[in-house]
């Protein structure tokens, strides 16, 4: 029923918005999708948003939004049906706003994750949510993904950092929400229903973001561990210790360290070649010295045989070399070219026996296993790589059923098999196989009732047959 974006189309469209349909448009970073579109507008402001919007509904053209275009679920590209509009929120990057004693901040959609980053600490604050692409991720999409990243464990998801959003509805009508309110019980809450929708239920145009007091004393260690099993028992014992005082505890397995001796060999490796470490960071009140605070764990730990080794930076620029190693870990990941990408959370009790069971599972299928992230928060990345010698096109014909029997043993020990990168279309046939029916029943009327006519990212999240 929709139809292709076309010349008709940019003649109703505001003047200047349009772009040239470059290739950067239409793809995604890990290369297996590639979007097409007859049009990209790039509007100014919210108002030109809600036109664009408009004018797609009448013409029932659909509408891909963009922000920065590193999504990992191919939400960002469309590659069926008839041509759409892609809608990218790039020229949208004003601030509009900052509360330091509110710690409140407002920004528009198409501001990077890192320019929040710098706006807050500018004002003497912390905008806390930390990702690898933070670069070039828009908080627009950040929202629209729920994204999470490494600092979940303290601060929590994207939801828990927005206190509220201005968003375009699928008719082109504007949700003005941008309140700086911690309280607010008015019925029901449309910032958490568009929060995580991934542009199907409308288009994110500036939200009210949570800043916080950055912790005048952070220390980070790396630390190597004998299991999983142990880094676990660790996360507890520094939790106990810490008093709310850890930011990050990061997973980190031996095949990724390898990875990154391969081909990275310049990134330095304070415990090379363990089978299991974990990155710790903690964030301590005026005071507490982290330094010492993490010495007392190491002791304590390695008293109860949690710990073998480990390294405690000296300095912020020995801290940001641990940082360096992990955040480089999907960019090795990247080169050597995986078979199966997973983003999975478990019920922390179950992570140990997973780790186990799906190893001995997979041993027979000739692919080499790098499990590492956010343990803290009971997100793994669980990615599969060929084995030595070959390529992951030689696995093109299992790769599908790799990813199933990996999901389907985190569904079964109650975990998700989207734990902070969202379902676009890679994933909407495990939601289809695995989603709760009453609660795919209620997404699918929610769907009709904002987006009668389908033409917000059709084909992400919920199935064409949904």
């Amino acid at each position: 029923m929709l139809n292709p974006a076309d010349d008709a189309l940019a003649a109703r469209l505001p003047a200047g918005v349009l772009r040239e349909v470059t290739p950067a448009y239409l793809e995604e970073p890990r290369g297996r999708w590639r979007g097409h579109a007859g049009l990209v507008a790039a509007p100014r402001n919210t108002d030109e948003v809600a036109s664009v919007v408009r004018a797609c509904a009448e013409a029932r053209v659909a509408i891909v939004p963009r922000g920065g275009g590193t999504g990992l679920v191919a939400g960002q590209v469309m590659p069926d049906g008839p041509a759409p509009l892609i809608l990218s929120l790039e020229r949208m990057t004003a601030l509009r706003g900052v509360w330091p004693e509110e710690n409140v901040l407002v920004a528009e959609a198409g501001m990077t994750l890192q320019a929040v980053r710098d706006a807050a600490e500018g004002a003497g604050r912390l905008f806390p949510l930390s990702l690898a692409s933070q670069g070039t991720a828009a908080i627009g999409g950040c929202l629209a993904t729920n994204a999470g990243g490494v600092t979940a464990l303290r601060y929590g998801t994207a939801r828990a950092l927005c206190l509220g959003i201005e968003a375009v509805l699928p008719d082109g009508s504007v949700v003005h929400d941008l309140k700086r309110l911690r309280k607010d019980n008015t019925g029901y809450d449309l910032r958490d229903l568009l929060i995580g929708a991934e542009g199907t239920l409308g288009v994110i145009t500036a939200a009210s973001l949570k800043l916080v007091v950055p912790p005048p004393n952070i220390g980070t260690a790396m630390l190597q561990v004998p299991s999983p099993e142990a880094a676990l028992t660790l996360l507890a014992l520094a939790e106990g210790r810490m008093a709310g005082g850890v930011t990050a505890f990061e997973l980190i397995g031996g095949q990724g360290l390898a990875f990154l001796a391969e081909v990275l060999p310049e990134i330095r490796q304070p415990l090379p070649g363990v089978e299991w470490s974990v990155l710790v960071e903690v964030g301590l009140p005026e005071g507490m010295a982290p330094e010492a605070a993490l010495e007392g764990l190491l002791m304590d730990a390695m008293e109860r045989g949690l710990v073998t080794d480990g390294v405690i930076a000296q300095s912020g620029a020995q801290a940001a070399g641990f940082w360096h190693l992990r955040e480089h870990i999907p960019e090795a990941n990247r080169r050597i070219g995986a078979v199966a990408s997973h983003d999975i959370s478990l019920p922390l009790s179950e992570i140990a026996g997973f780790i186990r069971d799906a190893g001995a599972a997979l041993s027979g299928e000739g692919v080499r296993i790098n499990c590492f992230g956010h343990l803290g928060d009971g997100n793994l990345h669980y990615n599969l790589f060929p084995a030595p010698g070959r390529h992951r096109a030689d696995y093109d014909d299992r790769r599908k059923a790799l990813s199933e029997r990996v999901h389907g043993m985190v569904v079964a020990r109650g975990g998700s098999f989207s734990a902070e990168h969202g379902v676009g279309r890679l994933k909407t046939g495990d939601l289809a196989r695995w989603g709760d029916p009453a609660r795919l029943a209620a997404m699918r009327a929610i769907k009709a009732a904002l987006d009668p006519l389908g033409i917000m990212n059709p084909g992400a999240v919920l199935s064409a047959a949904g």
